[in-house]
Formats: structure tokens, sequence, C-alpha cells
């Protein structure tokens, strides 16, 4: 299965220095606001434009705030955000190391952007750096994919670790309006294309768009079905409920049904479709507790075929991991910390206290 095995992260926002971070194949983050598990996932957010978007990178800082927004404490404290990604797969270790430099009118250059692989069952680790050289703005990953397996092959990585935020459900969110029904194999990071990715799942996946449908009628009692009819090239999100001749449609719909939708299309399509790596900030935002304890199913379901970063302050939601897959972010002075847990550590306590307990009574930290 393809994983984060380990990073490295520098001067990037909160985050002055995480060094030796090895993920776990479910990894909830915890933390008081502001501690920096946002600006964790904002990290590969980050990423995902520089790699995904050639072109587009400096539009995306200059949107942000401009490249002083993402150096810990400003460019008068830190000039440079340096990472090393390692992504396991079957074959080997795939690694992409970079150095983001700030420069003049704001921007963010590369100094140095090198990938390297180390075959499994060798050895030997630490194989020869195949480097893109420095001074350019854009990433090169692109570029070299073209002529070097490894940037190839990590190129490809890089491009299913997605990052999903379904927090705009405003009236006039992407999510809420009609979009081109041939968009729709893969979900949107902020769930834009629900209705037409639906109409892909009812169209070429029709038991996992029937779980879907399942899912949703044990929290929302009321819904029947969607109803996706294509107008031209594109289609709208609606559906039908019980005792209801109406069609209601995405204008109706409360923000909190409006991303469970979302989540529960996201977390049941087919597992060749899923994402390498997940990421998903507040997935709990607006929801009921039960919807919560499904979202909680849903999501250990889907870790069997997906690596998962969650970013959350539910309790609910906490009680359904394992003490292994809870990170606790902390502030150490002006700096983010992250500390996974240790079941063997927490045995005690674990015999009168669940995982929720533990943190709100502050014995595991993550409190303010």
């Amino acid at each position: 299965m393809t994983r984060i095995s380990r990073l490295f992260l520098k001067g990037f926002k909160s985050i002055e220095c995480l060094e030796g971070f090895q993920p776990s194949q479910r990894n909830l983050m915890i933390g008081p606001n502001g501690v920096g598990k946002s600006n964790f996932i904002g990290f590969f957010r980050m990423l995902s434009w520089c790699v995904n978007s050639p072109d587009q990178f400096q539009n995306y800082l200059a949107e942000a705030g401009g490249g002083s927004a993402f150096l810990h404490e400003g460019p008068e404290t830190t000039r440079e955000i340096e990472w090393n990604i390692e992504i396991e797969t079957q074959s080997g270790w795939n690694e992409y190391a970079g150095r983001l430099v700030h420069g003049a009118s704001d921007i963010l250059f590369f100094a140095d952007e090198k990938v390297r692989f180390s075959r499994s069952g060798r050895p030997k680790r630490n194989p020869r750096w195949t480097t893109m050289g420095g001074g350019h703005r854009e990433s090169k990953l692109y570029e070299f994919r073209q002529k070097n397996e490894t940037a190839k092959v990590t190129f490809d990585l890089l491009r299913r670790v997605i990052v999903y935020q379904f927090h705009n459900t405003s009236t006039k969110a992407p999510i809420r309006n009609r979009w081109n029904i041939n968009d729709g194999k893969y979900l949107k990071e902020n769930g834009a294309n629900l209705g037409s990715f639906l109409y892909h799942l009812f169209s070429h996946h029709a038991p996992h768009y029937k779980r879907v449908v399942e899912h949703l009628r044990v929290i929302l009692p009321f819904f029947e079905d969607f109803v996706l009819e294509p107008d031209g090239r594109f289609v709208l999100l609606q559906w039908k409920e019980r005792q209801s001749p109406k069609l209601f449609d995405a204008s109706l719909a409360s923000d909190g049904m409006l991303r469970f939708m979302a989540l529960t299309a996201l977390l049941n399509q087919p597992p060749e479709n899923l994402p390498a790596v997940m990421f998903l900030d507040e997935p709990e935002l607006g929801l009921h507790p039960a919807a919560i304890e499904a979202l909680a199913g849903m999501l250990k379901t889907v870790s069997r075929n997906c690596q998962l970063f969650i970013s959350t302050q539910s309790p609910v939601l906490v009680d359904y991991f394992e003490p292994e897959d809870i990170v606790v972010v902390e502030r150490q002075g002006r700096a983010s910390e992250f500390k996974h847990l240790s079941r063997q550590e927490l045995q005690a306590w674990l015999e009168d206290y669940s995982l929720s307990e533990l943190w709100e009574k502050n014995l595991i930290g993550g409190q303010p």
C-alpha cells in the first residue's frame, strides 16, 4: 500500500522543525485552536499546487498572502522552507526533497529540488539524488517526469496525495451549483462537482452508489434517493424525500447535510479511485453526533485502502480510533510539536477512561 512513511519539514508557518515524523495508517490530529493542525495539512495543499498545477504556484502564493505568509515567524526570522517526504510503495521508497527561499517581491523560489528511489530488499539505502537544479519559481518535477523514471513515479505518487475540505457551503459555493457531467470521475477537493461525481458512481459503479444512498438514509431518514438528470452537458445535485412529491436541490440543503453528502460520497467510492493519501480538515464541522459516528465508521473502512490525516476537535470521533492513531499537536513557545500517543503508556488509564475523557481531562495534552 502506498503511504507517507517519513516526513521532515522545517520553516513552514508554525512548524519550525518537524523531524523524523513517522505517520501511521490513520493519523487523527487533536489539539487546541491555532496550534498547527491546519498548517500541517496546509503544507500538503501548497505542495499540491507545486506539483498538480504547472505554472500556477506563484499565483497560489500571491492569493494566499505572498511568500512571507508561509514562513515561520516571517522572513525576518525564517528565510526558507525545507522538506523531505518519503513515500513507501510495494517496490521501495520514493523521496522528494526541496527548499523554497524567500525572494524579492515576496515570492518563494526553489533553491533546491530533488528526488531519489530506494528499492526494497536491497541492503543499501540512500542512493544518489536526481537533482533538478535551483533558481526556478515553479516545480521542475512536471518537466523532469518526462525524462527521469524516479521523477515520473514521484510526480504520479504526489498527485495521489489530496487535501479535501468541504467547509464552503455558502449560498454561492460551487458545491450548490451545476457541474459538467463529464468531470465526475474524481471528487474535487472542495466537493464542487458532487452532482457529477454521484452521476458517475450511479452510471459506472452502481454498488458503491447504492452504498452512498444507504449511508445517507441512516443519518437522513427522510432521504429517498438522488435525482441526477443531465441538462445538456451539466447536472445539478437533486434528490427526492420520502412522502413528498417535491424535488429538492442543493440550494435547499443545510450546510451539515451537504457536507455529509460529500463526505459519504468521497468515502464510499471504489478503492481503485481513492487517493493514496487523504487529508481532511475538521470533517465533523456542522455534523450531528450520530453523523460523526457514521463518519468514523466510514473513515476506518476507507483506511484499509488509503492513508488518512485528519484534524479534529471532536471527542466523539476520537473515541472511534486507537491510541496509536492519535497525534497530539501543541505549541511549545512559537513552534508546533506533533506527538503520537502510545497504547502502552496509556494502558492503565484506558482501563477506566475513554480516549476522549483522557483528552478532556488533559491527561494526554491537546488542551489550551
